[in-house]
């Protein structure tokens, strides 16, 4: 592939030759980031009223996922090949009990101040958080579902602001 058709398809992971590529971001502005991800995971109304009332054998599912979605973040750099390891300054994991459609939503908030995006970093946090709750509740309810992971917005760097627009 040439460099031309790399610069066509807008694909920065891939170098001249089509071969993967670590970008480089040494030249890029330092700015201020954030990444807002959201997922959720669809459980049964028993292990959901488990989870709200801190009931389950395991222990504090949502303290065990907070923890484990923090770290995944933190982490992500060894996780996904291509990451640059980031200096996160803040990530907070979220939850909502959602009664109505009996699934718990996760959200990961990630900041920094650097020289690239940390929109991989907050779709990690929410994705080992809700691992870590399926992990957590599996015994009670093998038929959980992980879905609906995605990015929400991202703040900064040099193409801006974008929100997800709401469909």
């Amino acid at each position: 592939m040439s460099a031309a058709n790399a610069m066509h398809t807008g694909l920065s992971h891939v170098d001249e030759s089509g071969k993967a590529n670590m970008v480089d971001v040494t030249l890029k502005q330092e700015t201020m980031r954030q990444a807002i991800a959201q997922g959720a995971v669809s459980v049964s109304s028993e292990v959901l009223v488990q989870i709200q009332k801190n009931q389950l054998i395991k222990g504090d599912v949502l303290s065990v996922a907070r923890i484990a979605g923090i770290q995944a973040a933190k982490k992500c750099a060894d996780l996904i090949p291509l990451c640059h390891p980031l200096l996160l300054t803040k990530v907070q994991i979220d939850f909502e009990l959602d009664v109505i459609e009996s699934q718990v939503s996760i959200t990961c908030l990630c900041k920094l101040k650097g020289n690239t995006g940390i929109e991989m970093e907050a779709l990690t946090g929410v994705s080992v958080a809700a691992l870590t709750i399926f992990d957590m509740c599996k015994a009670l309810d093998p038929s959980m579902t992980i879905h609906s992971i995605r990015v929400l917005e991202k703040k900064g760097g040099k193409t801006g602001d974008w929100q997800r627009t709401k469909t």
